[in-house]
């Protein structure tokens, strides 16, 4: 992979205001893949047990940190890495174009961990010192996914990776340290989560396509091809639409959950966002439709656990 020289200054003053450029640092449009795991993982212990808020809030806060933190490492690496410059689409550029020192975005990141890592002594002393393999084991992937000698983002395994442990692993910790156990139903409502948010990178890699060529990385998109990566993207969505459906024929949860069918016309836009179109900037309706997504399917599909609770 090629390497950058590092000629950044020690200080820049950023062109925006400063408020502005560290929190589009954060890359707010990815956070609710952090999010929305926790409200499901959530509203699934509530059909057991009494919701203990705090936990709940702990979870989400240091959940959305370490969603952060790792948005922050990438920019870090892409930008040592040379992938990133001010014409990239879709990153956060704070390092590229508002002049901040790619150290001091490290170190934000390794803050933000620190902080999610607090909370997590917390949420561990509360339920399950189990925990704390779990959360390093996390915060681990959140920084090896674009740090370390291998990154886990230059390979095809980063779908599987990050459907697993930001959708999945996350609806599981939020079920379980609300009700103190684990159940088969619980994972089977986590599984369209990690197709959708595994749907999120992908769509990033097959709008970053020919950049990551160039870059050296080895994508799931750059293995299947354009046209074959867009049609994997569509089964994604798909699976996740037909998995729910076949946990209400089965009665395994409440029939309120194929709410979850009014965000299709989300996905469609998605896929068709990507046909047809060649630079980045043309597919980034089709990523911002996949994010999207995901952040409504998994707010419908948590109004439906709330609403087969209460009603």
């Amino acid at each position: 992979m090629p390497t950058q020289i590092n000629t950044q200054p020690e200080s820049v003053t950023p062109n925006k205001p400063g408020w502005r450029v560290w929190w589009q640092l954060t890359r707010p449009h990815t956070l609710t893949a952090g999010f929305v795991p926790v409200l499901i993982g959530t509203a699934l212990a509530m059909q057991s047990t009494d919701i203990n808020l705090l936990l709940f809030s702990a979870m989400l806060i240091a959940t959305l940190l370490i969603q952060a933190a790792t948005n922050m490492f990438n920019e870090y690496y892409d930008f040592e890495l040379g992938l990133d410059n001010e014409n990239s689409i879709g990153i956060g550029g704070t390092i590229v174009r508002d002049g901040v020192h790619p150290k001091t975005v490290l170190k934000i990141a390794f803050s933000l961990y620190g902080i999610a890592a607090l909370l997590g002594v917390y949420i561990c002393a509360t339920s399950s010192w189990w925990l704390v393999f779990v959360g390093l084991v996390s915060m681990a992937v959140g920084y090896f996914y674009t740090g370390g000698p291998y990154p886990i983002a230059y390979t095809p395994f980063g779908e599987l990776f990050s459907g697993f442990f930001m959708g999945m692993l996350i609806i599981l910790i939020a079920f379980f340290i609300q009700t103190g156990t684990l159940t088969s139903t619980s994972f089977l409502v986590s599984m369209p989560i990690a197709f959708l948010v595994g749907a999120i990178l992908l769509s990033n890699s097959i709008r970053d396509i020919d950049e990551d060529t160039e870059g050296g990385r080895k994508t799931l998109a750059i293995l299947l091809g354009k046209k074959n990566a867009i049609v994997f993207l569509a089964g994604m969505f798909t699976g996740a639409y037909v998995w729910i459906i076949v946990l209400v024929l089965l009665n395994i949860v409440t029939p309120w959950v194929l709410l979850v069918i009014l965000s299709v016309p989300k996905p469609l836009k998605a896929v068709k966002g990507f046909i047809g179109k060649e630079t980045p900037l043309q597919m980034m309706p089709a990523m911002k439709a996949t994010a999207q997504t995901n952040t409504i399917f998994g707010f419908l599909l948590s109004v439906g656990l709330f609403l087969s609770y209460y009603l």
